[in-house]
């Protein structure tokens, strides 16, 4: 948050407003984003290694499976993370933080 209040003219900015303007997403998203291309590379046949157990974080099985059956059924991961950036480009900054500020019920 700090950081970019240094950058020229987005100071009177909310931090919401900044990193839009930056093209940026909040570290909630970026967890997120980090979590969910993880859930992909193991739920791909190409991306599982022998003898890895099966890890899931409560925080991502409740996003995956809100995400687009195309998006979840992507045949790659490059094209998965490209579709996932947009994905996440359009929620709600408090869907995301909420959920993980407060427990999952």
């Amino acid at each position: 948050m700090r950081a970019t209040k240094m950058i020229s003219g987005l100071e009177h900015l909310c931090y919401e407003e900044r990193l839009r303007e930056l093209g940026l997403f909040s570290l909630e998203k970026r967890r997120l984003r980090g979590d969910l291309n993880s859930a992909f590379e193991y739920l791909k046949e190409p991306y599982k290694k022998a003898g890895e157990g099966l890890f899931f974080t409560m925080r991502v099985v409740r996003h995956l499976n809100r995400l687009p059956r195309d998006l979840v059924d992507t045949p790659s991961l490059a094209l998965f993370k490209a579709r996932l950036d947009g994905a996440l480009s359009n929620l709600v900054w408090w869907e995301v933080f909420l959920p993980m500020a407060g427990g999952w019920n």
